[in-house]
């Protein structure tokens, strides 16, 4: 058998493995819902009628966002496992993890993504928050 057969063999099977997964997708409901998918897609300009490629952009999508929780769980079990000997104790009896924004702005920023919030700036102390009526 010579080379160029190889490849056309080679690329008949993926080209049948990538059928036999896309065919798979009808069948499967993604944790993300297809209107959803299907409204971020066109509000980005993309509309595609066949619910298949849909589906395939959901469990990107949803595979995408697991791995960046898992990383922002890693990065959350690492900041707290820094935290001073003083507190150790205290940390052994509440073993509940805390992620915040930085723990997910580090996992975010792995995949090219700043996620930083921004500073907040005001002008005097009671800046931003209702006044309460005064009774005159």
């Amino acid at each position: 058998m010579n080379h160029n057969q190889q490849l056309n063999e080679v690329k008949h099977e993926d080209e049948s493995a990538l059928t036999d997964f896309l065919a798979s997708l009808i069948d499967y409901t993604p944790t993300i819902p297809d209107e959803l998918v299907e409204h971020y897609l066109a509000k980005s300009g993309f509309q595609c009628p066949d619910v298949r490629l849909i589906r395939l952009v959901a469990v990107a999508t949803q595979k995408f966002v697991s791995e960046v929780a898992t990383e922002a769980l890693q990065q959350c079990k690492a900041r707290q496992a820094t935290v001073v000997r003083d507190k150790k104790d205290k940390q052994q009896r509440d073993k509940r993890l805390i992620m915040n924004m930085d723990d997910l702005s580090k996992a975010l920023q792995e995949y090219g993504v700043n996620a930083k919030h921004q500073e907040y700036f005001a002008d005097s102390p009671s800046a931003g928050m209702e006044s309460a009526p005064r009774d005159e």
